[in-house]
């Protein structure tokens, strides 16, 4: 898949140098549930990636620019459920590539993966509350807030509120 300026390539096992320097990274990681200190930690997000290929319940991509090939980050689905035509996205970026509108360039080749190829309906992000640099981020693309729930998680002893946001194929401007 290509953008304007980014192609996207599915994750695979020789990407996990890539992976573990976004999610090793504490600024990157800091409203995720993983943290990879380790390039050996980092094979269980490659065999998470792996899995949801097999399972059929989601795909992933490495996000690398056009001009350089450099890698700039991840995005895809997870929770695929085919039942019901709903996935989860995410997208991360490395903290270089922060700002460049990069989501906003890609995000829409994803809800193309998404509702054309994955037949979706709805596509869902989770969001820690107090992330409001991604609630913004997922509301400039046409995300709609659903609601809070309340001390759904535990993360470093601490109760975390997760806001989830969607958006449905009738919303989309193909």
């Amino acid at each position: 898949m290509e953008t304007k300026n980014y192609k996207l390539k599915e994750i695979k096992p020789s990407d996990i140098n890539n992976i573990h320097k976004g999610l090793s990274n504490p600024e990157i990681t800091k409203y995720y549930d993983v943290h990879f200190s380790t390039l050996e930690e980092t094979e269980e997000q490659m065999e998470w990636y792996r899995n949801l290929k097999k399972d059929g319940t989601g795909i992933w991509w490495g996000i690398y620019d056009k001009q350089d090939n450099l890698f700039c980050g991840a995005g895809g689905f997870n929770s695929l459920d085919k039942q019901h035509r709903k996935a989860e996205i995410g997208l991360w970026l490395l903290k270089e590539h922060w700002g460049k509108g990069i989501l906003k360039e890609v995000m829409p080749k994803l809800f193309e993966q998404g509702f054309n190829e994955l037949n979706l309906n709805r596509i869902e992000g989770y969001v820690v509350s107090e992330n409001a640099k991604c609630k913004r981020a997922l509301e400039k693309i046409n995300f709609k807030y659903e609601g809070t729930m309340r001390e759904c998680e535990i993360k470093n002893g601490e109760k975390i509120n997760v806001d989830f946001y969607s958006i449905l194929k009738s919303e989309w401007n193909n």
